[in-house]
């Protein structure tokens, strides 16, 4: 199952060095997904869980508060039957085993034109999450924001990110 790990560029090394271990917060289409997005196909869901992803990556940066504000989200390959429900999210999963380098297919982080908005957007998403409207907005323009692609070749490129 494809899951997508909400991380921060700063634990991208731990990732690289010991993997994250779990249980490990993720996203991923869940049946709740595919009910919320009836019409979606499968693209259109990871895309979505990715989306969720990334917001959960704001709530990373909030909480480390001097992070290199840039979303990060890890996509990754696990069993099946390693994958919870967490209850979280519509997408929220827990992944009960060791989630490694080996298991990257990709990572996706924002560019540098988005830090300004993602900063000021790790500042406001509790405020989002408790129902702000005005937090809500800093939040939706980090998220117009696309994510950059990247090779799990390229893991040394996105940790040079500063």
């Amino acid at each position: 199952m494809r899951v997508y790990v909400p991380t921060t560029v700063e634990l991208l090394q731990t990732l690289r060095d010991k993997g994250f271990q779990p249980p490990v917060a993720a996203h991923a289409v869940t049946p709740a997904v595919r009910e919320w997005y009836v019409e979606g196909d499968l693209e259109e869901l990871e895309y979505a869980a990715s989306d969720e992803a990334a917001e959960a990556s704001l709530r990373l940066l909030a909480a480390t508060g001097n992070a290199v504000p840039r979303r990060v989200v890890v996509a990754a390959d696990v069993p099946d039957d390693a994958v919870r429900p967490s209850g979280l999210a519509r997408s929220g999963i827990e992944v009960q085993v060791p989630v490694t380098l080996a298991d990257v297919a990709s990572v996706h982080v924002d560019d540098d034109e988005a830090r300004a908005d993602v900063r000021v957007a790790a500042q406001a998403v509790c405020a989002a999450d408790a129902g702000d409207d005005g937090a809500a907005a800093d939040v939706g323009q980090a998220a117009a924001h696309e994510l950059l692609w990247y090779d799990v070749s390229e893991l040394d490129d996105v940790l040079g990110l500063a």
